[in-house]
């Protein structure tokens, strides 16, 4: 199963590039190697300031347009419907493109200590609706939105949010999360799916690569994979870059997708969508 598919029929790759920090470093190189590796969905946000690094490097690869699938998101301080429309906008100039394949709020919330969110996301999917129904993007969801942020946007909603994107790995499955999106159709996909590396020397993850001769990397991937969770990995090295998407010639027994399962929580980031503040 190397891609997944959305409510409206479109379907997107399971494994995507995440672009979160990597061009800091290498610029629009790493993204022509994440081209190289045969990546074809391309995650970025206008909070990663890499937008006009990722059109460039594409512009340069001269791949088809066509044959990438671009996602972006908007910050929650941009959500009032103006802002979110100039955010999407600016993202299309800096990527170098007339549509994006997909776009999402990222954070359901800028502060813990808004009151008015509820009314500020209702306004803000309204004009997501738009951007979808006039034909400038091809899917529209959500990103660390919980169920308790989902279920009045659901009840209101013309069209249901097609994906959201969390922070998922072994250690951290946030299960009830879960269940709430699968019962309404929406798409789960996974940032930090590796967890910070925070158990890629766990000994019993390694005998269980060992079993199938894969790293734990692609193990701890796999495991999601296998529970219909896309993945959006971050690497820098074309080595890595395509160890992390050869994840499609074996398949995880029971017995380890329930080990996986039980391990005490590890590796979670602490960024709770209700305890952050980003302004």
């Amino acid at each position: 199963m190397n891609t997944m598919r959305l409510s409206n029929g479109i379907e997107i790759p399971a494994v995507g590039y995440g672009s979160f920090l990597s061009t800091v470093d290498k610029g629009k190189d790493v993204i022509k190697t994440a081209l190289d590796a045969g990546y074809r969905y391309i995650d970025t946000a206008s909070f990663y300031h890499n937008e006009a690094a990722i059109g460039e490097a594409i512009a340069e690869y001269g791949i088809d347009r066509k044959d990438i699938f671009l996602c972006s998101k908007v910050w929650p301080t941009m959500l009032a419907p103006e802002d979110l429309k100039a955010s999407f906008e600016k993202s299309l100039a800096d990527l170098g493109t007339d549509y994006l394949d997909m776009f999402l709020i990222h954070w359901p919330k800028a502060n813990q200590t808004d009151e008015d969110w509820k009314h500020t996301i209702a306004l803000a999917w309204e004009e997501m609706e738009h951007l979808y129904v006039e034909g400038h993007v091809r899917a529209i969801g959500v990103s660390n939105f919980l169920p308790h942020h989902l279920k009045g946007l659901i009840e209101n909603a013309n069209i249901i949010p097609m994906v959201d994107q969390l922070e998922l790995h072994v250690g951290y499955m946030q299960e009830y999360t879960l269940n709430y999106l699968k019962s309404n159709n929406i798409v789960v996909q996974a940032w930090s799916p590796l967890g910070r590396a925070a158990l890629l020397d766990h000994p019993d993850v390694k005998k269980i690569a060992d079993t199938h001769g894969k790293s734990t990397a692609q193990i701890l991937l796999k495991y999601l994979i296998q529970r219909d969770i896309a993945v959006i990995p971050k690497a820098t090295s074309l080595e890595r870059m395509r160890e992390n998407q050869d994840l499609f010639d074996f398949e995880l027994t029971w017995e380890e997708l329930s080990y996986l399962s039980c391990l005490p929580e590890t590796g979670a980031s602490g960024e709770h969508p209700d305890r952050i503040n980003w302004g």
